[in-house]
């Protein structure tokens, strides 16, 4: 039997290939396991409004636009808080041919989520309907008598309208965030044999269905590691399968393996608890991020049946009250990061999974270790890109502001955070779980109950913490980690025993009306507005190392620039604008990371309406700063400070000087010594350097494809930023420059959006750049990107050109309607939810939200 058992770990060995996609359902695809699965995004008909008989399975829809998910109902202006954005009824279809290789399959679409409630039929006979937009529905076509060969009609009813039966459940009009429509994440086509593994938020059962990975004893020399492993059994024979679990670290090489005989009953389940014990484990960090791959299959007859792989992390995470918060045995430094709402220039939440990764990628960049979840949980892809790339995230469950008395109300808050947790809980990255709702007064027994939630569905050691505000009942004497300030220190709010943690950091309103704020400032402001929000926002973070080892962190609110429901104004304190182009603030927070590569950054673009006064921000021991290439030079400390700044911005007094530059380019002739050059220094060597220099004419146009080192998917939904900015001879970047840039495209992309109907194209330039979004076709290939002045002529600066190419998919693709080419204008009323209210009205909602936000809010 021993022999058998190592025969069937070499098979899973040696068939299983390595996956560079995200993770489906859960699982990784595994090369050779039996499991088929087929990209399901493309060659939807899409319809925005409601329409009759849409359902039926012979309607005709042949006029209906073609799309792909990640989809957005309707594409709106990089501006459009407010309201502005669609609320109402959408209809999705598609017509297919289920493949030939899902013969003798049990056969599910799993939709990754979409937005509101929904409606799902399958060949005109409705099949679910399911409430909420954040969290996956799996429809079983096998059970509609679906099988291969077959042709088939999906039909979905998606509606993000104003509900307040379900989670969040506040009106838009009263909200932060927007509740923007569609099937704006991936859906997969799944084929599994009638013996695999199941699905845990399908399988409904506590702490079970699906694979479980935990852990316990961790150290640097040994971890225990316990993987379970429901098999479910969908034919009438019973059944005895071998569950093989192979374990890999980074480089493919198999470390550990096991495996364990089980009886499955028909039209039933179980599962195989398998245990081993790890020698000298690579323990994961926001530092060193290890994850090493779980392969692990179903067996009978010698064969894999089915499997997935999933990566895990070993690290162990402890609040220990007044000694803070450790991490594999160590104290840890301080917990700071940022929230994160799912919002982007045009698409709204319809983020591809390169984006995903991307964002958590900038996240890390700017020496963020933690991302809370605002308010709601993220794309599988991001959760994937934190474990991968070391961002620890809070998940809560949905919802903001509002709690409705109707019991039915509490009931599927704790469904939500039920399923949050099967369906988050192997990811290394997950820190705590935030299982209430945002900013919401709700009663003692719901908080409660929340509790017990988290500690009944991860009933094993290394649980994620649970975390609430502590002002709210039943949190401060209950959860395990509790949201707060620093300065609250001593004031009767804190429990002793108890984690702090600041949920949102970085808001100075004049009040919750008006929303004017130091720390909110667009791009294309400028120059002294983003420095006083860069300031302004080191300042409060600051706060977040108040020499307390019992206060942990927080996160700021908010790198991402994003649109809002209850405020005309988008919301302008990110460190990022809404295409993820940098601000001030980024350098700020990436200069307060000291373990990461040395650097300098000049916040002055010596414009002759730049300060006088020049302030760098850097990570370094010292900075020397140059003006005119000699003369002027002056060295200053970087101020470090454990329990206050990491490193303080250095501020060089009446240092740039606009007339005496003025002297060089106008009386002298000499302009290429007028420059800024800063050194940083550190152990008496200079380890970092940037010069600037003024931009003089505008005269070029330069391209670049803001893709992170990650290149565009060819699956149809795929899409990247390309940055068209205006430069000098020199490539000086014109920051004051006005123009407005028209792209075009040749090859296998298309341009999202125009300038009709969303100011997409042409893009007008701000603060030296002007955005496109660049999205794939199902066709690898190059693309070639080409911009102008929309307004042409002699003295127009001159026009770019950039070539990229875009990489076949991983997975393929199941899809009959090919894409719609020339894409009809929408009506921006057709089929909307109006939103109109009373000026009475409008005030009370606006009377509401400044009182949860006094309540809650940030000081």
């Amino acid at each position: 039997m021993k022999k058998i058992f190592l025969l069937l770990l070499l098979f899973v060995s040696l068939t299983a290939g390595a996956y560079k996609g995200s993770s489906v359902a859960g699982l990784f695809p595994l090369q050779g396991s039996g499991r088929v699965i087929y990209n399901f995004n493309q060659g939807w008909r899409f319809h925005l409004g409601d329409t009759q008989g849409a359902a039926a399975a012979d309607f005709d829809d042949s006029r209906w636009q073609v799309v792909c998910a990640p989809h957005s109902v309707r594409l709106e202006p990089s501006e459009a808080s407010g309201c502005r954005n669609y609320q109402g009824i959408a209809w999705y279809r598609k017509h297919f041919t289920v493949p030939a290789d899902m013969k003798g399959k049990d056969i599910t679409l799993h939709f990754e989520a979409i937005m509101g409630k929904q409606e799902v039929y399958v060949n005109g006979r409705k099949v679910k309907e399911h409430l909420g937009g954040y969290l996956p529905i799996t429809i079983n076509l096998t059970e509609q008598g679906v099988k291969a060969g077959d042709k088939c009609v999906v039909a979905v009813k998606a509606d993000n309208s104003d509900d307040k039966t379900y989670p969040p459940g506040k009106k838009q009009t009263a909200l932060d965030f927007c509740y923007h429509g569609g099937m704006y994440r991936d859906v997969w086509l799944i084929g599994k044999s009638p013996l695999a593994i199941t699905d845990a938020l399908e399988a409904n059962k506590v702490a079970g269905g699906g694979i479980f990975l935990h852990y316990d004893n961790i150290s640097e020399k040994s971890a225990d590691v316990f993987v379970n492993v429901e098999v479910g059994n969908t034919s009438a024979s019973a059944a005895q399968p071998t569950v093989a679990v192979v374990v890999k670290d980074k480089s493919g090489k198999r470390i550990k393996s096991v495996t364990k005989k089980i009886k499955v009953g028909a039209k039933s389940s179980a599962t195989a608890y398998l245990a081993m014990k790890l020698k000298d484990p690579e323990l994961w960090s926001p530092e060193s991020p290890y994850l090493y791959n779980v392969e692990i299959s179903v067996m009978q007859g010698g064969k894999s049946v089915d499997g997935g792989m999933v990566r895990m992390g070993i690290r162990k995470a402890e609040f220990r009250g007044k000694d803070g918060f450790w991490l594999n045995g160590k104290p840890y430094h301080q917990l700071v990061g940022g929230n994160r709402h799912q919002d982007f220039a045009y698409v709204g939440n319809a983020m591809p999974n390169s984006q995903q990764w991307r964002d958590a990628k900038r996240l890390r960049k700017a020496g963020m270790v933690i991302v809370r979840c605002a308010h709601y949980p993220m794309d599988p892809a991001f959760m994937d890109a934190c474990d991968e790339l070391g961002l620890f995230v809070i998940v809560p469950t949905p919802g903001w502001q509002y709690w409705n008395k109707d019991p039915h109300f509490g009931e599927l808050v704790h469904e939500n955070t039920r399923n949050i947790i099967r369906r988050d809980r192997n990811h290394t990255c997950v820190l705590m779980w935030e299982p209430i709702l945002n900013e919401t007064r709700y009663p003692e027994d719901f908080a409660i109950k929340a509790l017990q939630i988290t500690k009944d569905e991860f009933p094993y050691p290394g649980r994620p913490a649970a975390v609430a505000d502590v002002q709210s009942a039943g949190v401060r004497d209950n959860y395990d980690v509790v949201y707060d300030w620093a300065d609250n220190i001593g004031k009767g709010n804190w429990p002793e025993d108890k984690c702090v943690f600041t949920r949102e950091f970085g808001e100075m309103v004049d009040d919750w009306y008006a929303h004017n704020n130091i720390n909110r400032a667009a791009r294309s402001w400028g120059e002294r507005p983003m420095l006083m929000a860069a300031l302004s926002l080191c300042d409060t973070y600051g706060e977040m190392y108040h020499g307390q080892r019992q206060f942990i962190g927080g996160c700021q609110w908010h790198p991402f620039d994003h649109q809002r429901g209850y405020h005309p104004d988008t919301y302008y304190g990110g460190i990022y604008d809404a295409f993820r182009q940098k601000k001030y603030a980024f350098e700020m927070f990436r200069s307060q990371d000291r373990n990461t590569e040395p650097m300098v950054f000049i916040a002055n673009e010596m414009t002759q309406f730049s300060d006088n006064d020049v302030t760098v921000f850097s990570n370094c021991d010292s900075v020397r700063l140059t003006m005119f290439e000699g003369d002027k030079v002056m060295t200053l400390p970087v101020v470090h400070n454990d329990n206050d700044k990491p490193c303080a911005p250095v501020v060089f007094k009446d240092f740039w000087n606009f007339w005496a530059a003025r002297e060089y380019s106008y009386k002298q002739r000499n302009w290429q010594r007028v420059s800024l050059l800063a050194e940083g220094i550190k152990d008496g060597k200079v380890v970092a350097v940037q010069k600037k220099m003024p931009s003089r004419r505008s005269t070029k146009l330069r391209l670049y494809a803001d893709d992170m080192g990650r290149k565009l998917n060819a699956d149809g939904s795929d899409f990247i930023v390309v940055v068209a900015e205006v430069t000098d001879d020199n490539g000086n970047v014109k920051r004051l420059a006005k123009d407005n840039i028209y792209f075009t495209v040749e090859g296998e992309g298309r341009i999202i959006g125009d300038g009709e109907n969303i100011m997409a194209n042409p893009r007008i330039v701000e603060w030296g750049s002007a955005p496109v979004l660049i999205q794939a076709t199902d066709k690898p290939g190059k693309i070639t990107i080409k911009a102008r002045s929309y307004y042409d002529g002699v003295y127009a600066p001159a026009a770019a050109e950039l070539t990229i190419e875009s990489i076949a998919p991983t997975l393929p693709a199941c899809y009959t309607d090919k894409p719609t080419t020339t894409v009809s204008k929408p009506v921006r009323t057709t089929g909307e939810t109006k939103q109109t209210m009373t000026d009475d009205e409008r005030q009370r909602t606006l009377e509401e939200v400044n009182k949860q936000q006094t309540e809650f809010g940030v000081q």
